[in-house]
């Protein structure tokens, strides 16, 4: 997660402001959700990344189904078993997901990472570890938690996502349009959660300039919301 006005992911300092040309197109691309790991194909993808113009964010990290990691994600995605580590998140953009715990031949899955935290291990209890808290910033007009981290699944219990998915089977989704991290998800034919679409919100000063995505005020701002790919066009 990565910001100009408000708190930005993984600790980072805020994204400078970008300067736009007036009769100028910019390319907005927003990231789909990484899917998650199965029994088939253990190994979950990492979400696409979401991008304004030269700006780019990284997808959210996806939950894993066995004792394997995945590469970096935006949030990274909670480990499924045996106490190995989640996958990193990207610095300045998100935070790591937690460790798998197996005890007895029970799994607890690690939570997904969020952006403003990492996810917590599983437990020996047997149970997923919690999803990673997002970071909160009022960019779209309200206040809104992007980039949480999915709850761990686990053969005792299934934890909170950080504003992202909860574990369950299949492990619980990243939410939509906020970037979060996928659950992980105990060994077995279940599948690790998916991480969460991007979304690009472009927000400035006084009345409408430009065109694309969808269009609202809040107070002095003029706020352009792409959950979609799409272009902003800055007419001046």
């Amino acid at each position: 997660m990565r910001s100009s006005l408000f708190n930005t992911g993984g600790g980072g300092s805020l994204q400078s402001a970008f300067v736009v040309t007036a009769g100028s197109s910019y390319a907005v691309a927003v990231g789909g959700g990484g899917a998650g790991g199965t029994s088939a194909v253990p190994i979950g993808l990492i979400g696409g990344t979401s991008s304004f113009s030269t700006i780019t964010t990284v997808g959210g990290g996806p939950g894993n189904n066995n004792a394997l990691t995945q590469g970096v994600g935006g949030s990274g995605g909670g480990n499924a078993s045996g106490m190995t580590p989640g996958a990193l998140g990207t610095a300045g953009e998100g935070f790591a997901g937690g460790e798998g715990h197996r005890s007895a031949g029970q799994n607890g899955s690690g939570g997904g990472g969020g952006a403003g935290a990492v996810g917590a291990n599983g437990t020996s209890g047997r149970n997923g570890g919690a999803g990673g808290v997002g970071v909160s910033n009022s960019m779209s007009g309200s206040a809104v938690f992007y980039a949480g981290g999915g709850g761990g699944g686990g053969n005792s219990s299934g934890a909170v996502g950080g504003n992202g998915g909860g574990g369950n089977t299949p492990g619980g989704n990243g939410t939509v349009n906020t970037g979060g991290g996928g659950a992980g998800r105990n060994l077995g034919p279940a599948s690790g959660g998916n991480g969460g679409s991007g979304i690009v919100i472009v927000s400035y000063v006084g009345g409408q300039k430009a065109t694309g995505g969808t269009i609202t005020t809040s107070g002095t701002r003029t706020i352009h919301t792409f959950t979609a790919s799409g272009t902003f066009v800055y007419t001046g």
